[in-house]
């Protein structure tokens, strides 16, 4: 069964529940200590069905980090932080970083306080070693004024202070519509980057999702040198029709899009702060998504990883 980006983002909403080390790791090149690692969305329907036997999979290629998207009721694919933990020790994995949502309720003005699910979701990230705790979305009613989302961004600014307290850091990743929206003639993603403490507040840069936004990772590296500590990398082509999401890009097998993804890369590396490049394919084009991620890995090798 086919699980959406929609559905998942959904999700995590609701449920309110979430990094990098810069030390030695397997990829590690000559630039300095980085990592390599898979978002587990790529393969989501594989996880569902299987996610022991998707992790052994995932370890066998040669990958030491994933990210997840899933954490539900305090568990991640099923398992409770210890459990995961142990699972992906085990396996040799490491977790650094992971996305859950903070939603709309994750912070009460009133009590100006978190509540106890984005709470315990900071607790749970840390419990599983992550260093980031990122939100990939951020809710249409909170980006309607430039004003009220830049308010919102002391809120963002006061979870990266949450997860420094837990040795950890809140990550933000995009979307398309942080360029595609602008608020009084501003894009929304220069209002958060502008209103973020980069101490507190990570950035993790979708080079793909911001595409269908028409905004160029290059361009947006430039203007905001040594800010993106994360890095989404993938590849995108015109489909032949639009994705879930309503876009006409969707990714692909790294190399063999129009993005120039190792251009990109390497301007992460000497300048864009990057430390921690997490591979990405939601789109497959008739292929396993076990196959693609497998693939991708090898791209990134072959440039060094």
């Amino acid at each position: 069964m086919h699980t959406s980006r929609r559905k998942f983002l959904k999700t995590s909403a609701l449920s309110v529940a979430g990094a990098t080390l810069f030390s030695k790791g397997l990829f590690a090149n000559n630039f300095r200590d980085e990592y390599c690692g898979v978002q587990l969305y790529s393969v989501r329907d594989d996880m569902k069905a299987d996610a022991m036997g998707t992790l052994k999979a995932i370890s066998g290629m040669g990958y030491k980090f994933v990210e997840h998207a899933n954490y539900v009721n305090r568990k991640f694919y099923g398992w409770t932080a210890p459990e995961f933990k142990k699972v992906l020790d085990d396996l040799g994995l490491k977790m650094y970083s992971g996305h859950t949502v903070m939603g709309t309720t994750a912070w009460d003005a009133t009590k100006n306080d978190f509540s106890d699910a984005w709470k315990y979701t900071v607790e749970d990230a840390a419990t599983c070693g992550q260093k980031y705790v990122i939100s990939p979305w951020l809710d249409v009613s909170l980006r309607k004024d430039h004003d009220g989302l830049k308010k919102y961004m002391e809120v963002f600014n006061k979870s990266g202070e949450l997860c420094k307290k837990s040795g950890m850091k809140f990550g933000y990743h995009n979307h398309d519509f942080e360029f595609s929206q602008k608020l009084n003639g501003e894009a929304v993603y220069d209002i958060i980057l502008q209103n973020t403490d980069p101490a507190l507040v990570a950035q993790q840069l979708d080079i793909g999702n911001m595409y269908n936004g028409g905004a160029k990772a290059l361009d947006i590296m430039k203007k905001y040198p040594g800010r993106f500590e994360s890095m989404h990398v993938k590849d995108e082509i015109k489909g032949d029709k639009k994705t879930e999401m309503g876009w006409e890009y969707q990714s692909t097998i790294l190399g063999k899009g129009i993005i120039p993804v190792k251009e990109v890369v390497d301007l992460g590396r000497s300048s864009g702060g990057t430390t921690l490049f997490i591979i990405e394919q939601e789109s497959y084009q008739g292929l396993k998504p076990v196959d693609c991620v497998k693939e991708d890995l090898a791209v990134m090798k072959g440039w060094g990883f």
